[in-house]
């Protein structure tokens, strides 16, 4: 039996369980030759997938209405007529919300649970780790010594950015929404510095006292108001990261917000926005570098892990509560 998630209707400002529906097929999935059969075993929800729900333009085609979800899944192979597969293999790719289907093989990457476990290559070792480091690397270009300011920074990519900035010699200074994730990156990622943004009575004031010598690096992973105050504290040349933005992914209103050219002109600073695409052909130095530094011990994940196949959409929606440290995932 296959059990499915379709998107049964595009959400209005946060995501209810009820724009998904569940379906059951009792029906035998058969291969062909070149084609292998998965199992799934974890999902991985991530903030972006809201922008695919919604029929607006984007860097990435909307999801269709009345078929599967979509997002980074790590499968088992439990049967293959594919030479470049075998029975037990497991993999990665972007795949269906399905409990099992059948692929080609093509996009899929196998990846080995006795290196790393297998949560992990949807995290540090997948598109949340490589997003951290190319993100940081490509458009930051961070020198030891500056100072960094990531939002988000409990989130699954900005706990990693953090890591990374602390091993090349940054100052780190994260943004988070709850005292036990300050506490958390200051114990378990090594910040050197943290703001819940829900306590604080003038973030603007908190960031320049955190950061006496001002923000070199800014890693945006929310925008709004947070991303407003960072503005203000920022150096000449500063490099601003754009990676998302979660604070306004489900607003129905257009937001509003200060004006960003006369920050970036007046200190000659840089703001981009990029997607981890951008940068595939640095994916495998970029996946052997976090693989060392997770095996040396420099690097270290927080995961929130869900369990059940038909908690996935709520596992998605808590996302925009803030409910999860580290990576979200659901293991099936």
């Amino acid at each position: 039996m296959t059990n499915t998630i379709l998107l049964k209707s595009r959400p209005e400002g946060k995501p209810t369980v009820s724009n998904f529906e569940f379906v059951k097929d009792n029906s035998e999935l058969e291969i062909n030759d070149g084609e292998i059969l998965l199992e799934t075993a974890y999902v991985s929800v991530d903030p972006y997938l809201r922008g695919r729900m919604s029929d607006a333009k984007s860097y990435i085609p909307p999801f269709e209405l009345n078929k599967p979800v979509q997002s980074g899944v790590v499968a088992k192979v439990t049967a293959s007529k594919n030479d470049n597969f075998k029975n037990g293999d497991y993999v990665s790719g972007m795949l269906a919300w399905k409990t099992h289907q059948v692929s080609n093989g093509e996009g899929l990457l196998k990846v080995d649970g006795s290196q790393a476990p297998l949560s992990t290559y949807l995290g540090v070792l997948g598109m949340t780790g490589l997003t951290a480091y190319l993100g940081l690397n490509q458009i930051g270009k961070p020198v030891a010594g500056e100072t960094i300011v990531v939002s988000g920074a409990a989130g699954a990519v900005g706990s990693v950015v953090g890591q990374i900035a602390k091993i090349i010699g940054l100052n780190v200074i994260g943004i988070a929404g709850t005292d036990e994730k300050i506490e958390m990156l200051k114990t378990k990622f090594g910040f050197d510095a943290g703001i819940n943004y829900n306590t604080s009575k003038d973030i603007k004031a908190d960031i320049a006292k955190a950061a006496p010598n001002g923000v070199d690096i800014y890693f945006d992973n929310v925008g709004g108001p947070i991303s407003d105050a960072v503005l203000f504290n920022i150096n000449r040349l500063a490099r601003i990261i754009i990676c998302g933005a979660i604070s306004v992914y489900n607003s129905t209103e257009t937001p509003m917000s200060v004006s960003v050219q006369p920050f970036l002109v007046k200190n000659s600073a840089l703001m981009q926005g990029f997607i981890v695409s951008n940068y595939a052909e640095k994916f495998p130095e970029a996946i052997q570098q976090l693989s060392a530094w997770l095996s040396e011990g420099k690097l270290t994940y927080t995961e929130t892990i869900v369990e059940g196949f038909e908690n996935i959409p709520n596992a998605f929606i808590d996302l925009f509560e803030g409910k999860n440290k580290g990576k979200m995932i659901v293991k099936i």
